[in-house]
C-alpha cells in the first residue's frame, strides 16, 4: 500500500513550516454555508459520511434532523450494507473523504484510527465529529488540534457532559483567575475496568474484513476476533481500556467545570496492578491527577476511593473585592452545539483543543498505570518531565507506512 497521506496531506513538520503562510492558513468554508446557485442554503441539512460503522458509528448525529447521512465506510464489508461501490459504500476512508458533497466526517473507528482520518478530513475542509477518546496517544491529539485550527474546520467530540448548565457557575469562578489556589478540592471521574485477554490464540481472518487496514498504524498482531470491533477497547494497541473509554464521559465535564481546557495535570499517581500486561489492559484501582493549582481529580472504576476533599469551589472563597469583580464579569456563554457551530463557523463546545486536553489527562493516567509509577507532566511543553521511558508513550511510532 502506498503511503496513506502522500497525496492527501502535509506532514506534521510541513504543518509547522507553513504556519506563517497567509494563503495556507486561510479558513476553508463549506459549500452549504455560502449557498448560491446549485448549492443548498444554510437552512438545509448537513451531509455526513461515517468512517467506522460499528457499535458507535454515527450515534452522535443519527436522529438529529440537522444532519443527513450520505455515505458509510468500514474495512469490514459486512458493515457497509452491501458491496463497496466507492459512491455511498466505501472500505477506504480516503476515497470517501474525496466526495465534495460531504460536509462532515463522522469518525466511529477504534481510537488508534482517529488521528489520521481527522487530519485528512480537516485538509479536505470537512468538519469533524469524532467519537471519544479523541486519540490513542498524546502527540496524535496535538497534531489533530493543530490541523483543525490550521484548516479552519469545526470539531466536536462524541460526548456532551460539559454542556450541563450546572457546571457554569464553578467554571466562571475558576476561569476568572480570581481563585488561584484549589488545594483541598477533590473531584471524581467514574470509569469501568473491563479487562483484555492476555493469551489470544491466532484465528483465521473472516472474509470481507481487511485486517491489515483495520490494524493500520497499530503494531501487527495475529488476528483474533477479540481484537476487532467492540472488544478492541481492552488492548493497549487500539485504546486505553475503560479508563479512556467511559472515563472520557466523566472527566471531560470536569475539565470544563474547573476551566482546565487550556492546560493539564502536572502530577499523575497510579494505584493499580503492576506489572501490567504489554498487550491486554489490566486492573487499576484509581489514578490521582493533580493540577498546578492543587486541584485533584480521581479517576476510578466502581466505588469512589476514600479520598474526600476538604473544600469545594465557592464564590464565598473570594475576598469581598474579588466577589465584586466576579459579579462584574459576564456569565460564560452557553457552549455551542455541533450543528450550530457547523452552520455559523463558531467553535463547538467539545472542540479539538479541549478534547485533546481531556484525552491527554486520561492517556497520562494510563502511562502511569503501565509504568507503575508517578509521572510528572509539563502541560505547556506537553512533555513528561524527567522520565525518558514514560515520554516514549507520548509519541508512539506508527506501523509503516502510516505516520503523523
Amino acid at each position: 500500500m502506498p503511503n496513506a497521506l502522500t497525496t492527501s496531506r502535509s506532514s506534521r513538520r510541513r504543518f509547522l513550516a507553513a504556519a506563517g503562510s497567509t494563503v495556507a492558513a486561510a479558513t476553508i468554508v463549506p459549500r452549504y454555508v455560502l449557498g448560491g446557485q446549485g448549492e443548498p442554503p444554510p437552512s438545509e441539512t448537513i451531509t455526513y459520511g461515517v468512517i467506522g460503522n460499528g457499535a458507535r458509528k454515527d450515534a452522535g448525529l443519527a436522529g438529529n434532523k440537522a444532519f443527513r447521512r450520505v455515505a458509510v465506510c468500514d474495512v469490514d464489508v459486512a458493515r457497509i450494507g452491501g458491496e463497496p461501490d466507492n459512491k455511498t459504500r466505501f472500505t477506504d476512508f480516503r476515497r470517501m473523504v474525496e466526495r465534495k458533497d460531504i460536509d462532515v466526517v463522522c469518525i466511529g473507528t477504534p481510537p488508534h484510527w482517529h488521528a489520521i482520518p481527522c487530519i485528512v478530513a480537516a485538509q479536505a475542509g470537512k468538519d469533524i465529529f469524532c467519537e471519544k477518546p479523541m486519540t490513542k496517544f498524546i502527540a496524535e491529539g496535538r497534531a489533530v488540534a493543530d490541523a483543525v485550527r490550521r484548516y479552519g474546520v469545526v470539531f466536536q467530540i462524541g460526548t456532551f457532559g460539559r454542556f450541563n448548565k450546572a457546571l457554569r457557575e464553578t467554571h466562571k469562578i475558576c476561569a476568572s483567575g480570581l481563585l488561584k489556589d484549589l488545594s483541598g478540592v477533590v473531584d471524581f471521574a467514574g470509569a469501568q475496568n473491563r479487562l483484555g485477554n492476555p493469551a489470544l490464540p491466532e484465528q483465521p481472518v473472516p472474509p470481507g474484513l481487511d485486517y491489515d487496514l483495520w490494524l493500520g498504524p497499530a503494531p501487527y498482531k495475529p488476528y483474533n476476533k477479540a481484537r476487532v470491533h467492540y472488544s478492541n477497547r481492552f488492548y493497549w494497541d487500539y485504546e486505553g481500556g475503560d479508563l479512556t473509554n467511559f472515563g472520557f464521559h466523566s472527566y471531560d465535564p470536569l475539565q470544563y467545570k474547573y476551566a482546565k481546557d487550556d492546560t493539564g495535570p502536572v502530577e499523575i499517581e497510579p494505584f493499580a496492578q503492576w506489572p501490567q500486561h504489554p498487550d491486554a489492559v489490566g486492573v487499576f484501582r484509581y489514578v490521582v491527577l493533580t493540577y498546578a493549582d492543587g486541584l485533584k481529580i480521581v479517576v476510578h472504576p466502581g466505588k469512589k476511593p476514600q479520598m474526600a476533599g476538604t473544600r469545594t469551589v465557592r464564590k464565598e472563597d473570594l475576598s469581598p473585592e474579588d466577589r465584586k469583580k466576579l459579579d462584574a464579569l459576564p456569565d460564560p456563554p452557553p457552549l455551542v452545539q455541533f450543528a450550530e457551530a457547523v452552520k455559523t463557523r463558531q467553535q463547538a463546545g467539545g472542540n479539538a483543543e479541549s478534547s485533546h486536553r481531556t484525552s491527554t489527562a486520561l492517556n497520562l493516567a494510563n502511562i502511569a498505570i503501565r509504568l507503575g509509577r508517578k509521572v510528572r507532566w509539563d502541560p505547556v511543553a506537553e512533555r513528561i518531565v524527567g522520565d525518558d521511558e514514560a515520554q516514549r508513550f507520548v509519541d508512539i511510532p506508527m506501523r509503516a507506512p502510516w505516520h503523523l
